[in-house]
């Protein structure tokens, strides 16, 4: 038993200077493997417990027991405590905690397109006008008849459609004035709203796209003038474009208004000049001093007849325009296909 017990003593001290000695992890495995490993030093002491007189047994297992715990747990404390020194070490060597925090690479952005359409709905918002879409498929009543052109208009001959196949009722929307229809017969006057929407029409060149996006207006109240108008027009045109430069209204034929006008600015390369400032001619408005921008009016009295309002009683005016050339002229852009090629080094641009 003194045999025994002197034996655990000389293990207790070892143990202390051997997890003295221990740095990492390889020197915790062959401690632990030489302490209470299968053929560890506590595994023969278990094995001296048959040599004792079976009265000592008890308490020398219970010795032996206790120090396997002790054993234990000091070689338990040393993995954490290497493992804390470990991490310590990795967040030191590669992540500096007091650095601030780094803006992730978005792999895109909003297109320009989205981009000039979200300006000019902020823009008409501001002004007091609400913001309504509707159905791209739409009945030939909505997109033309409505809107007070016959099918025998020669209007109609201006845009080539698409028509749904198997009807001759149904197609893809040509422009977005449809939805005049549709809230006028909804809703009573006073009305001030927007129609952002793709339409769809038979052309493509460089700058005309089959599906491409307008945004029509619509102001309908007692007492409505061209001078309402001109001035909504105008001041929009001013925050879209900045600066103040001059804004024209050409006479011109929609069939759903009279008196009908192309609203043009002056050149945003020359200046009105026809030139450009280093003297060679302007291209951007082929020597005019102008760029169209969009077409408007005062809605036609068979217009209001077709959703039951009184010409008489209410006016109104209309206006439509398309977000691709907004954004044609405002970016500088000089051919409409570039928006819907997907062309990363061109978007990035944006």
């Amino acid at each position: 038993m003194n045999q025994l017990l002197d034996r655990l003593a000389n293990i207790e001290v070892e143990a202390k200077e051997k997890a003295a000695t221990v740095k990492s992890d390889e020197d915790l495995k062959v401690a632990r493997a030489y302490f209470l490993g299968r053929k560890g030093v506590v595994t023969d002491l278990l094995k001296m417990l048959g040599s004792l007189p079976s009265e000592e047994r008890p308490a020398a297992g219970s010795r032996i027991n206790t120090l396997k715990v002790q054993l234990t747990t000091r070689f338990d404390s040393l993995e954490n405590e290497l493992k804390s020194k470990g991490i310590d070490k990795a967040l030191g060597e590669q992540v500096d905690i007091t650095l601030p925090g780094r803006v992730a690479n978005l792999p895109g952005s909003t297109h320009p397109v989205s981009q000039i359409l979200l300006r000019m709905e902020e823009i008409f918002t501001g002004l007091g006008f609400s913001i309504f879409e509707g159905p791209e498929i739409e009945t030939d009543y909505f997109n033309f008849e409505a809107l007070n052109v016959a099918k025998d208009h020669p209007a109609r001959d201006m845009q080539d459609t698409f028509y749904i196949e198997g009807s001759s009722e149904h197609l893809l929307r040509t422009h977005t004035s449809p939805m005049q229809i549709h809230v006028m017969k909804k809703a009573k006057p006073p009305i001030r709203a927007i129609f952002p929407g793709a339409v769809y029409r038979r052309d493509a060149d460089i700058t005309h796209s089959p599906m491409f996006h307008q945004v029509e207006g619509l102001v309908v109240d007692e007492n409505i003038t061209m001078a309402h108008l001109k001035g909504t027009l105008t001041e929009f045109l001013h925050q879209m474009f900045g600066g103040d430069f001059a804004v024209s209204f050409r006479p011109s034929f929609f069939p759903f208004t009279e008196p009908s006008a192309e609203v043009d600015i002056q050149c945003m390369m020359c200046r009105g000049k026809k030139v450009t400032p280093t003297g060679e001619p302007c291209r951007v408005c082929k020597q005019t001093g102008w760029m169209e921008i969009l077409g408007a009016g005062m809605v036609h009295p068979a217009v209001f007849e077709a959703v039951g309002y009184d010409p008489k009683k209410v006016k109104g005016f209309a206006f439509g325009m398309g977000v691709e050339r907004i954004a044609m002229l405002k970016y500088g852009v000089s051919d409409i296909r570039l928006f819907f090629e997907n062309d990363i080094r061109f978007l990035r641009q944006f």
